[in-house]
């Protein structure tokens, strides 16, 4: 008898057991997704994305088994799938436990077509759970583009048909001309420069800017430094950084007209006189911002900004080394780094090299600023690095300048211009750099250099007023909104 209810006993538990380990059958119960559409921004062809996933709940007391996921494209769809860890593109009986989850991961390549405009790619992921069909939107959007992976280039002109992408870094040969027309988007994979031995010539406008900025797309780079920018790792062991665009000794007559040049190690490296009357680079219109390192790093060459800024580095924004010419007009200096901690001032000018505790000397022909703020979040903006025995000549011209009291400013030398004062820009968070109505920068620069300029980066007049400003943008009133 208690052997009959022993074995009663043991055939109940397994009974249960079974019936805990069976799969839920209805079709009304369903799966729950962590989202209903997986986007993705605009991804180059032929390249890829970054991998995104979403994640199949099973929210039931019951086990339940998925017949059967699948893409509904097909062998022929861009998207490839790893199903909770395995890579595969479909999956049958795919079991999820009582309250628990599988992880989804989704790429997308994109093929080349020839089409010049932005294509729209869709599909979904499909699953079949007891007769029910459910499904994720997959949405990317891809683009065409030309390509061009460590070459050496001859004259050429890039046109705005679609965008350029720069493999493993380009350079422009001795004597040739690269020109960019308006418009275009150059993009740059990680570690890529351009380099430039000959002439470069950035033809934007003001309705159609040239970008320079790294291959990642998605919204969270939008402002991420250090996404492009090659470098050389030198016998120490320590590493050279290049500029984004690079010009190399011996290039001449630069031209960069209304550029957005963003999110690198380093923007621009100007290296050594050209063999030219004219300047190695002559900017104007542009904006310069985000960047690891400088923002402009100018070394024994003649550099003529207008109309500029030049934002947001982990070192200095803009140094002018090893002596030269250099000139800058309504230029802004905003340096208010967010990634890391920053010693270095916006601006530093320099007249000398040291190595291996041998001084080597420059001239600082000329190094004048008018109508410029400089400023940041630092206690002091500005270095006078005058410790060579060549010349020293700057001028600050009507300007506005954070010294924190620690740089001593010739008084010849400084005209029409005002310390410590912050230049009450609207929103540095939000990169905009122009000054509010408060600002002590409003209306008190010098007309003289106004009338070589009399349009700001943002195409307004800048004497239409009671004065110019200083800085790259010009006040303007705004209209309240009526309630």
């Amino acid at each position: 008898m208690k052997y009959l209810i022993y074995l009663i006993v043991i055939l109940s538990v397994v009974v249960l057991s079974c019936s805990e380990e069976d799969f839920i059958t209805s079709p009304s119960a369903k799966l729950e997704f962590s989202t209903d559409t997986l986007a993705f921004d605009t991804v180059f062809t032929s390249i890829g994305s970054v991998t995104k996933r979403f994640t199949v709940h099973n929210t039931h007391n019951r086990s339940i088994n998925i017949s059967k996921i699948y893409l509904a494209g097909g062998d022929d769809s861009p998207f490839r799938l790893n199903i909770n860890g395995i890579q595969a593109n479909e999956a049958s009986e795919v079991e999820i436990p009582s309250k628990d989850s599988i992880f989804i991961f989704v790429e997308v390549t994109v093929d080349p077509t020839g089409e010049n405009n932005p294509m729209v790619i869709q599909d979904s992921v499909m699953f079949s759970t007891n007769g029910n069909i459910q499904n994720i939107d997959l949405l990317a959007y891809g683009q065409d583009f030309h390509l061009f992976n460590g070459e050496v280039i001859k004259t050429q002109v890039w046109k705005n048909d679609k965008p350029y992408l720069i493999y493993n870094s380009l350079m422009v040969d001795s004597l040739e001309n690269l020109t960019i027309e308006a418009g275009c988007r150059i993009h740059f994979h990680k570690k890529a420069s351009l380099l430039v031995k000959g002439t470069l010539t950035v033809n934007g406008t003001f309705e159609k800017p040239v970008y320079f900025q790294g291959d990642r797309l998605e919204k969270i780079y939008e402002n991420i430094p250090e996404q492009w920018g090659s470098w050389v790792e030198l016998e120490s062991g320590s590493l050279y950084m290049l500029g984004g665009i690079h010009f190399l000794v011996g290039s001449k007559d630069n031209l960069i007209n209304y550029a957005v040049i963003k999110n690198a190690t380093k923007g621009i490296q100007a290296d050594s006189l050209g063999n030219s009357p004219k300047p190695v680079l002559t900017i104007s219109n542009s904006r310069i911002e985000n960047m690891s390192l400088n923002c402009l790093d100018a070394r024994s060459t003649t550099v003529v900004a207008s109309n500029c800024i030049f934002a947001n580095c982990g070192s200095y924004a803009v140094a002018l080394l090893f002596g030269g010419t250099y000139e800058f007009y309504h230029c802004t200096i905003a340096n208010y780094y967010a990634y890391a901690n920053r010693s270095e001032v916006s601006l530093i000018l320099n007249n000398y090299y040291e190595y291996n505790d041998k001084t080597y000397s420059f001239d600082l022909a000329k190094a004048y600023f008018g109508n410029c703020i400089i400023y940041g979040s630092n206690t002091s903006e500005l270095s006078l690095d005058n410790s060579g025995t060549g010349a020293f000549n700057y001028r600050f011209d009507h300007c506005l300048i954070k010294t924190g009291g620690k740089v001593e400013i010739d008084e010849s030398r400084i005209t029409g211009s005002i310390l410590e004062k912050d230049p009450i820009f609207k929103n540095v968070s939000e990169y905009n750099y122009a000054i509010d109505s408060l600002s002590p920068a409003k209306n008190v620069g010098s007309l003289d250099v106004a009338t070589l300029f009399p349009l700001d980066l943002n195409n307004v007049s800048r004497l239409a007023d009671s004065g110019p400003d200083f800085g790259a943008l010009e006040w303007v009133k705004t209209e309240k909104k009526e309630k």
